[in-house]
C-alpha cells in the first residue's frame, strides 16, 4: 500500500502534557501508559509548525474538504495565551486556504478567562469543557492535588461560554455509576450545552471498571435516556444519537460506537504520532507508532498496523462480536476497552453486556415512539386554537398510531408480500412510507381490519403506493375495494369486476400489468395561498363520515371546488387567522359529500381520519370557511383524546346538546360539540361585522349562550378528569369575554327564540 485507504480527518494536538487538576479517573496519568513523564510539558513552536505542515500535506494529498483539529492535553490552557495564539494562527494560516477547518479546544475549564475567549472568538475556536454533573458528582473525581473542589471555577467557565454561545461546543461527562444519573443529567442540561458526551470510564479486561451490578452502566444510562426522551431530547446526547443513527443505518457520531473506520491521530508535545489516547489504559506504549512529525508524513502513520487494525470494521472484530445482533450499533465498543493480556484486542468490549442492554433497550423504546402533549400545546389547544407546531405535535402522534395499527393488522394475519415490501421500503425510503401512512384513511382501513370488517389484502396497496412514491422497483399483487384498485395518496384504477391485479412500479412509473385497459383516476388537489389539500374522491375507505360521499367528480365539478376553496381559504386567512396556522399544518384532505336531500349544508370529521374533513357543496365560500373551521376543531380534539383522557370513561351521564337535538349526548360527545361551537361562535362573532344580511349577529348571540350553557353542564357533570377540567377552563376563558360583547335587542330575542325552539324539538324527539 503506497497510500492509506482511510485518510485522517481528526487531529488531536497535545499542546501541553501536564494538568492543573489531579482527577483520579484520568486515562493520561492514572493508567498503564506513563509516557507523559518523558515528554516536554509544552509543544514548541517548531513542533507546532511541523504538525501543521504534515496536516496540510495530508489534506492536499487526499483532497480533504474538511478536517477537525482539537487542542488537547493534559490541560491545553496551561500553554498560555501567547503560545496558544501562535499555534491557532499557524493552523488557520496553514490550512485556511486548503480546506474547512473545525478547530476546537478541550479543557477542564478552571483557567478559562475572558482573554482566552477573546482569542478563541477571534479565530473561531469552539470550546468543550469536562464536567461530571452536579457538585457532588464532579467533586468525586475532578479535584486539585490538595483535594480542593474545582466545581465553582468550572461552572464560572461554562457561564462565560454561555454568554458567547458561538464558542460553546458542549460538555463531556465521565460516567460514575455511584452518582445519581438524574441529578447528573439535569445539572448538565441546565447549562444549556450544544451537546453532551457521556463517556464510559476507560477500562480493560485486565483492569475492569467498578461494577456494582452486571449492567450497572447500561442501567445508569437508561435512566438518563428516559429523562432525555420525556423532556423532548432538548440537549443533544452524542451516545444516544449515535445509537439511534446506527440503528437505521446512518454513521455513528463517536468512535466508541459503530463500524466506521477510525480516522483520528494524536500528535504529542514532542511531535510523536500516537493512536487514540484511550489506548493508554491497555499497556505501556500501547498508543505509540514510533513515528514523528519531523521525519514522517501522515500517510506513513496511516499504514501503521495498529492504525489499520482500527479501520477493519466488522472484519476486525472477534467472532463473538461479529455474531451479535447489535454489532452495527455497538461496533465492538471502543477499541481500547477490548484489551486483555494474551489475546490483545481480539475480545468483546469489557462493557459488552452494558452496550448490548443499552442498545436493545433504546431500539425497543424507539421502534414505536410514545407521545405526550406538552403543557403549552394543551393550553393553546384548549383555548380553541393551536398553531402549526401544536398541530404537528398531534400529527406526529397520529403517524405513530397508524404504524402501530398496521403492525397490529400484520400480527393478526399470515405475513404477506405487502408487509415485507413495506418494511423494506421503511428501511430505505422512510419518507415515502410516512407520506403514504399520513393519508387519513389508512387508519380507518386498519381499524376496520382489527374489527373484522376490512380486507387485510389492502396492505399491499399501501405498500405499492409507497414503492411508487419512493421510485423503487416493485411488483406486487394489489386488491380491489368497492370496485377500484386504490393507491393511497396517488389515486385509483377503475377495472370492472377484477378483484386482484399485479402492480408494477419502477422509477415512479406504475401500471397494472394484467389489466392494461384499467382507467386511472389520479388524485387531484385543491390549492390556495400557503395551503394544498387532497380532493379525495377515489378512496373507498372515505365512506366513514355518516353522510353519502360523492363519486368521482367531473373536471367541471372539481374546478368549482377549487374556486370556492380558494375563496374560503382567503376568508379564513383574512378574518380568522387564529385558525389558519393549525389548518395549514393539519388539514390534508377534503372529501366531497353528496348534497343533502333536504337542502342545506352537511359536513363531518371522522375520529379515525385525522387530517380529513368531509363537506357537501357549500352555498358560498363563507359557508365552506365556517365548515372547515368547525370540523377541524373535531379533528384536533379527536387527536388530543387519542393521547389523554379528558372525560372519565366510566361516566354514563347523558346531556342535552342544541347542535344534536335528536338524542342526549354522552359527556365526550358534549365536549366535542362545545369545542367545535367555540369556533362557530368565534366565526359569527367576526362575520357579523362583515355581512350585511343580518344572520351573523343572531348566530353569534345563539351559539355563545348555548356553548356557555353546555360548558356549565360539563363543569357540573363530575365526569371530567383533572386534565379535562383544565381543558374546559381554557375553553371558558376564551368564551367569557365574548359573552360581554353587545348585540342588538332584536338579535338577542331571535337567538333566545331559537334556543327555546331547539330545546322543545329535542324534548319532542325524546318522547
Amino acid at each position: 500500500m503506497n497510500r492509506p485507504s482511510v485518510p485522517f480527518r481528526q487531529f488531536v494536538l497535545k499542546v501541553h502534557s501536564r494538568c492543573d487538576l489531579a482527577c483520579d479517573h484520568c486515562y493520561v496519568y492514572e493508567h498503564a501508559d506513563q509516557s507523559w513523564r518523558s515528554r516536554p510539558a509544552v509543544m514548541s513552536d517548531e513542533t507546532a509548525a511541523w504538525a501543521v505542515t504534515r496536516i496540510a500535506e495530508h489534506v492536499k494529498s487526499h483532497g480533504l474538504a474538511q478536517v477537525h483539529v482539537v487542542l488537547h492535553g493534559g490541560e491545553p490552557l496551561l500553554a498560555g495565551h501567547g503560545r496558544l495564539g501562535r499555534l491557532i494562527a499557524e493552523l488557520r494560516g496553514g490550512l485556511g486556504g486548503l480546506c474547512a477547518l473545525d478547530l476546537r479546544v478541550h479543557t477542564n475549564g478552571v483557567l478559562l478567562d475572558e482573554r482566552f475567549l477573546d482569542l478563541f472568538e477571534e479565530h473561531d475556536v469552539r470550546v468543550g469543557v469536562s464536567l461530571d454533573g452536579d457538585r457532588a458528582a464532579n467533586d468525586r473525581h475532578r479535584r486539585y492535588a490538595d483535594g480542593r473542589s474545582s466545581y465553582d471555577r468550572v461552572i464560572r467557565a461554562v457561564e462565560r461560554l454561555r454568554r458567547r454561545p458561538q464558542l460553546y461546543a458542549g460538555l463531556l461527562c465521565t460516567i460514575d455509576v455511584a452518582n445519581d444519573p438524574g441529578a447528573v443529567y439535569r445539572a448538565l442540561a441546565a447549562l444549556e450545552p450544544p451537546r453532551v458526551d457521556f463517556l464510559l470510564p476507560h477500562a480493560t479486561w485486565d483492569s475492569p471498571p467498578s461494577r456494582p451490578t452486571p449492567t450497572a452502566y447500561a442501567d445508569w444510562l437508561i435512566e438518563i435516556f428516559e429523562i432525555w426522551s420525556a423532556e423532548g431530547r432538548v440537549v443533544p446526547v452524542r451516545m444516544f444519537e449515535s445509537i439511534l443513527r446506527t440503528s437505521r443505518g446512518a454513521p455513528s457520531l463517536t468512535e466508541s460506537l459503530g463500524l466506521e473506520p477510525a480516522d483520528l491521530v494524536v500528535i504529542e508535545t514532542d511531535g510523536t504520532y500516537e493512536q487514540a489516547d484511550s489506548l493508554k489504559v491497555a499497556y505501556e506504549g500501547a498508543p505509540a507508532t514510533g513515528l514523528e512529525v519531523f521525519h514522517h508524513d501522515l500517510d506513513a502513520v496511516a499504514r501503521h498496523t495498529g492504525v489499520l487494525a482500527r479501520q477493519q470494521g466488522l472484519g476486525g472484530l472477534c467472532a463473538t462480536c461479529r455474531a451479535c445482533p447489535v454489532v452495527d450499533s455497538c461496533g465492538g465498543g471502543l477499541y481500547a476497552h477490548r484489551y486483555r493480556t494474551g489475546s490483545g484486542f481480539a475480545n468483546p468490549s469489557v462493557y459488552s453486556a452494558d452496550l448490548f442492554k443499552l442498545i436493545t433497550y433504546i431500539r425497543r423504546r424507539t421502534a414505536m415512539p410514545t407521545h405526550s402533549v406538552p403543557a403549552a400545546t394543551m393550553d393553546a389547544l384548549s383555548a380553541g386554537f393551536g398553531d402549526q407546531e401544536d398541530v404537528r405535535c398531534l400529527a406526529a402522534a397520529q403517524r405513530t398510531m397508524r404504524r402501530a395499527l398496521l403492525a397490529g393488522v400484520n400480527a393478526h394475519e399470515t405475513p404477506t408480500a405487502g408487509w415485507e415490501l413495506l418494511t423494506r421500503l421503511d428501511d430505505e425510503h422512510r419518507d415515502a412510507v410516512d407520506a403514504v401512512l399520513d393519508h387519513p384513511y389508512v387508519r380507518e382501513w386498519a381499524v376496520r381490519c382489527l374489527r373484522q370488517g376490512g380486507d387485510a389484502g389492502y396492505l399491499a396497496n399501501i405498500a405499492g403506493a409507497a414503492a411508487v412514491r419512493a421510485g423503487a422497483v416493485a411488483e406486487i399483487a394489489i386488491t380491489a375495494v368497492d370496485g377500484v384498485f386504490h393507491l393511497p395518496t396517488l389515486g385509483a384504477f377503475e377495472a370492472g369486476s377484477a378483484t386482484t391485479a399485479r402492480l408494477v412500479a419502477e422509477g415512479g412509473r406504475f401500471s397494472l400489468e394484467d389489466l392494461p385497459g384499467a382507467v386511472w383516476h389520479p388524485l387531484r388537489r385543491l390549492t390556495a395561498e400557503g395551503l394544498s389539500v387532497v380532493l379525495e374522491d377515489t378512496d373507498p375507505h372515505r365512506r366513514c363520515h355518516g353522510h353519502p360521499v360523492a363519486g368521482r367528480l367531473t373536471e367541471e365539478e372539481a374546478a368549482a371546488w377549487q374556486r370556492v376553496f380558494a375563496e374560503a381559504w382567503a376568508l379564513i386567512e383574512s378574518d380568522h387567522p387564529a385558525y389558519a396556522s393549525g389548518l395549514r399544518a393539519g388539514l390534508t384532505t377534503l372529501v366531497p359529500l353528496d348534497p343533502p336531500a333536504g337542502g342545506g349544508s352537511a359536513s363531518s370529521a371522522a375520529r379515525n381520519a385525522f387530517g380529513a374533513v368531509a363537506v357537501a357543496p357549500p352555498a358560498d365560500p363563507a359557508t365552506l370557511a365556517l365548515l372547515l373551521v368547525h370540523e377541524f376543531q373535531h379533528v384536533k380534539l379527536g387527536a388530543v383524546l387519542d393521547l389523554v383522557d379528558l372525560c372519565d370513561p366510566t361516566h354514563t351521564g347523558l346531556y342535552y346538546a342544541p347542535w344534536r337535538r335528536e338524542s342526549p349526548r354522552p359527556l365526550e360527545a358534549l365536549l366535542q360539540g362545545v369545542y367545535a361551537h367555540l369556533a362557530v361562535t368565534d366565526f359569527w362573532r367576526v362575520r357579523r361585522h362583515r355581512s350585511e344580511d343580518g344572520p351573523g349577529e343572531v348566530q353569534f348571540a345563539l351559539w355563545r349562550e348555548q356553548t356557555a350553557r353546555a360548558i356549565g353542564d360539563l363543569d357540573g357533570s363530575g365526569g371530567l378528569t383533572p386534565l379535562g377540567a383544565r381543558f374546559v377552563s381554557g375553553i371558558r376563558r376564551t368564551l367569557e369575554p365574548w359573552l360581554d360583547e353587545p348585540v342588538s335587542g332584536q338579535a338577542a330575542a331571535a337567538a333566545a327564540e331559537l334556543a327555546e325552539r331547539y330545546r322543545a324539538e329535542s324534548a319532542a324527539l325524546r318522547r
